[in-house]
């Protein structure tokens, strides 16, 4: 059975950060948590990876980051895995796959394994044996209703049942507010972009 990945970040964030592109110095988007979900061809989920990961240069979280999130110092220094582990992992995770986000979160992924391996780290695994796809302009151009929401929005504003427990800005409840978008499009006559599957 053919099956993609569909998967978000939360990365480190300040008040204002967004509109100045992260461009204040020291100010870089070091991922502190991934979220994926492997969907099999009937859409449902048929496996889930989750990891909180320990941010290197900025080890102290921002409290407009944590009030986003609800992810919590404590919480990252007992449970956070040091960044190239976590990235090897879900590296591994999305091998021979399609993975999909909503939004460049491949980019974020790419800065964090490209600062991992200038620090000398190992990151098992890597980026070519997946086929990475940003599918928010397909979910867009199919409903436009969605264009200004984020991903943790998805399932309401297409009027969904809510994806399961958890709040927008968890990695792992937006993969499933984006899996309820996909699975309600393709259920409506929509065909995923070509590789997906």
């Amino acid at each position: 059975m053919s099956s993609f990945v569909v998967f978000d970040l939360e990365f480190t964030t300040w008040s204002g950060a967004l509109e100045r592109d992260w461009a204040a110095p020291g100010q870089l988007r070091e991922i502190v948590q991934i979220g994926a979900l492997r969907i099999g061809e009937d859409h449902t989920v048929v496996e889930e990876y989750e990891a909180l990961v320990r941010p290197i240069v900025n080890p102290r979280l921002s409290s407009y980051f944590t009030e986003l999130t609800g992810i919590s110092q404590r919480a990252v220094d007992r449970d956070g895995l040091a960044p190239a582990e976590a990235l090897g992992d879900f590296l591994g995770f999305c091998q021979g796959q399609s993975v999909l986000s909503y939004g460049n979160d491949m980019v974020v992924l790419g800065e964090n394994v490209g600062w991992a391996r200038a620090r000398g780290e190992e990151v098992k695994d890597g980026f070519l044996a997946a086929s990475f796809l940003n599918i928010r302009p397909w979910v867009n151009t199919l409903a436009p209703v969605t264009a200004s929401a984020n991903v943790g929005r998805l399932w309401q504003v297409l009027g969904l049942p809510r994806p399961g427990a958890g709040d927008e800005h968890s990695a792992l409840f937006d993969c499933r507010s984006l899996a309820a978008a996909l699975r309600h499009l393709c259920a409506a006559g929509a065909t995923l972009p070509a590789g997906c599957l």
